[in-house]
């Protein structure tokens, strides 16, 4: 009688746990510390920044540039060739939180296209910029 006792309640203290542990998995995606120090600022996750002076794109979680050549999407540690000297610092950045944005390049190339050319101050936080939150979708 006592194994029988002994063996419910090890079992009860298991299935416990176990639903204990499935109401306490919750997944947050937060990627401050990756973002990078010429990313406009005010954000707890970034997946990509399309950059309209270049037409390209920055995948923050691989700390990837990704651009157009030949046809063929290119992922590059480095700024693409024609713009190897460009200022990432003062260019203008769109932050774009879906996955894969650059299937998207020729809507963010029209939506953007105004922002082409800005070298003026920091960016301002108007609108969609600046939100402190995980955000999906489009911030311009």
């Amino acid at each position: 009688m006592k194994k029988l006792i002994l063996s419910l309640a090890l079992l009860t203290g298991s299935v416990l746990v176990n639903t204990l542990k499935a109401q306490v998995n919750v997944g947050v995606n937060i990627n401050i510390g990756s973002q990078p120090d010429w990313g406009p600022r005010g954000y707890d996750y970034v997946e990509y920044y399309y950059l309209p002076d270049i037409e390209s794109y920055y995948y923050v979680p691989r700390r990837q540039f990704v651009y157009l050549s030949g046809g063929n999407w290119v992922f590059s540690a480095y700024l693409p060739p024609a713009h190897r000297h460009y200022d990432l610092y003062r260019g203008y950045k769109v932050v774009v939180n879906e996955p894969r944005a650059y299937r998207y390049y020729g809507k963010h190339k029209m939506r953007y296209a105004k922002h082409k050319s800005y070298h003026g101050k920091h960016q301002k936080y108007k609108g969609g910029h600046g939100r402190k939150h995980h955000r999906r979708g489009h911030d311009d």
